[in-house]
């Protein structure tokens, strides 16, 4: 990451550069919302104390809530998903696209190779360290009900498309509208970085600080909390199973899983209060090298040629197969749907949904100066990319292998799967080290972020929250993700994908009122108007010119203290004289 060539501040002016009052006083008082941060807190706190008081009651509650959930509104959750996938390139390639997330004349904050490098650090992460390996070979072993036979040519192609579907348009989409959002009101309108100020011209300035304000900042903090804890489960998860698949401990229980979510809560507790975001930057940057190098070796020494042959097959599969994917529900494959849908396309939205407050804020702020068709273009593309070269390749691997004889997917659950990939290839020993430590970077690095961003959303858009606040929703993080993982029990995945689904309900309500509020926003923006106000001078003009002159007339553009109008003649405004059309 390179320091920025123009460096804002969250909040300024777009005209005078200057942060807002509001902006300035948030950050110069850091502030804790008390209602933000007290009802949050405490819900949070109630929730950690059933799941320790009553794990049972806890788990039962959240398998019946989310039975519930995805019977009768999964279908809901399905089309949003793609409903942002259409608004997010409808704003691409709309006449909102030439809007930037600035002033007119402002540049982008970062030149194009930086912008370009921190959305491949943001499109990287826990999420495709854990499912590079199991989601292919999973939907390879056990396709989608009604899709394809298990173990099948036909089987591999479903596969690809499937995890393409899971990790490239839908869930950066998804981030693309709120961190858009975000942008536009920060940098162009001079609000505060906060969910509930993109609300403004749907609420107005008042109610956006008022109760109804609140509740959306609520429910973004707790989307956030569910969301940086379901990745902290993952990653315990993961973690473990290296170290059994390295011979470093034997059978695991609940305690071990306990003590790896404290180390790496404190971990990313100090690094979060440190201030020393250069050395978490220095990390993140040498563990973005570490993942290419893994890439790398595992396309060297595993199925080369498979894996080439993977990249095409898997964009075609997922192009053709994309309406069929987008329409999956239970109306059609009943239970066994539901139960796969929940398992997969449900969490996953629901998990994305989680995130999007913390990931939105991060690519809202390196995307200053960025036009809105750069900005989605960027977001969405790029980490896209990413993730097809990945899957093909650790997917590739696990399914080759699999294919081959080698029992990977009865290796245990998804988390063991990585490493029963590896033992199959040279230096197992060294990758899943080096797996290990990607895992526990990536999320410390990220982690850390997101309790930073929690901090925010509790202090009035504060963009140097309290220590205390962020040590606060660290040790929160660690806790839930403790309950998710006791909560699921023996499938210790199934806790945190029934929590993320609930929690991140309410958000996905907030995310397409959201789209609403930036549709009105845009649709009054100064250049939206200007443009808007030279076609109807243009087409007056034109009326006028045909009504007096017939098919003979010209429009002209001259300065105005020297104009001198015929009749007939119509002039405007302009740079200099000169003849503008000719009919």
């Amino acid at each position: 990451m390179t320091e920025p060539d123009k460096p804002h501040e969250q909040g300024d002016d777009p005209t005078t550069g200057e942060p807002e009052l509001g902006a300035r006083e948030a950050e110069a008082k850091g502030r804790t919302d008390i209602v933000v941060f007290g009802v949050t807190a405490l819900i949070t706190v109630f929730l950690v104390t059933w799941g320790v008081a009553s794990t049972d009651t806890l788990s039962t509650a959240a398998t019946a809530a989310l039975s519930w959930l995805v019977t009768n509104i999964g279908w809901g959750y399905v089309l949003a998903a793609t409903g942002f996938v259409i608004f997010a390139l409808w704003l691409a390639f709309s006449r909102y696209g030439a809007i930037p997330l600035g002033a007119d004349d402002e540049g982008p904050e970062f030149r194009t190779i930086s912008w370009i490098a921190m959305m491949f650090s943001a499109g990287m992460g826990i999420g495709l360290m854990f499912f590079g390996v199991a989601e292919p070979l999973s939907h390879f072993v056990e396709p989608p009900p009604r899709s394809a036979p298990p173990l099948s040519d036909d089987a591999v192609e479903t596969a690809m498309a499937t995890s393409l579907f899971h990790w490239t348009l839908h869930p950066w989409s998804i981030y693309a509208v709120v961190g858009l959002a975000i942008a536009y009101g920060s940098f162009r309108r001079g609000r505060k970085q906060l969910i509930s100020a993109a609300f403004t011209p749907l609420l107005g300035a008042k109610r956006a600080e008022g109760p109804l304000g609140r509740l959306i900042d609520i429910l973004a903090l707790f989307a956030t909390l569910f969301g940086s804890a379901a990745s902290l489960g993952l990653g315990t998860l993961q973690i473990q199973s290296g170290m059994q698949a390295a011979g470093w401990i034997g059978s695991v229980g609940t305690t071990v899983l306990v003590l790896i979510i404290v180390v790496l809560t404190i971990c990313f507790i100090v690094s979060a209060v440190s201030g020393v975001a250069r050395g978490i930057q220095w990390l993140s940057n040498i563990n973005m090298v570490l993942a290419a190098l893994l890439a790398f070796f595992l396309f060297v020494v595993g199925p080369t040629v498979f894996i080439l042959d993977l990249v095409p097959l898997a964009i075609g599969d997922y192009v053709r197969d994309f309406g069929e994917m987008v329409s999956r529900s239970g109306a059609t494959g009943g239970a066994a749907m539901n139960d796969w849908l929940s398992s997969w396309t449900i969490f996953y939205w629901a998990w994305w949904i989680s995130w999007t407050p913390f990931v939105g804020m991060f690519i809202a702020r390196i995307s200053r100066g960025r036009t809105i068709r750069q900005f989605v273009g960027g977001v969405i593309l790029v980490p896209s990319v990413v993730s097809i070269v990945w899957f093909a390749i650790l997917g590739g691997s696990a399914i080759n292998a699999q294919a081959g004889g080698a029992n990977i997917f009865g290796s245990g659950g998804e988390e063991a799967q990585t490493f029963a990939m590896l033992e199959t290839l040279p230096i197992s020993t060294i990758t899943t080290v080096l797996v290990m430590i990607l895992v526990a970077i990536f999320f410390v690095s990220g982690a850390d972020a997101a309790s930073v961003v929690m901090g925010t959303l509790s202090q009035r858009g504060s963009i140097d929250p309290n220590r205390a606040v962020v040590v606060f929703w660290g040790a929160a993080t660690g806790g839930v993700a403790a309950i998710m993982l006791i909560v699921g029990g023996e499938d210790a995945l199934s806790g945190i994908q029934n929590l993320t689904f609930i929690a991140s309900v309410p958000f996905a309500v907030v995310m397409i009122l959201l789209c609403v509020s930036l549709v009105k926003d845009l649709r009054d923006d100064p250049m939206t108007r200007r443009e808007e106000l030279g076609a109807q001078v243009l087409e007056q003009a034109v009326i006028s010119g045909t009504e007096l002159h017939g098919g003979d007339f010209q429009l002209e553009i001259s300065a105005a203290e020297d104009t001198e109008e015929e009749p007939g003649e119509e002039s405007g405004r302009g740079e200099g004289g000169s003849e503008g059309s000719r009919g």
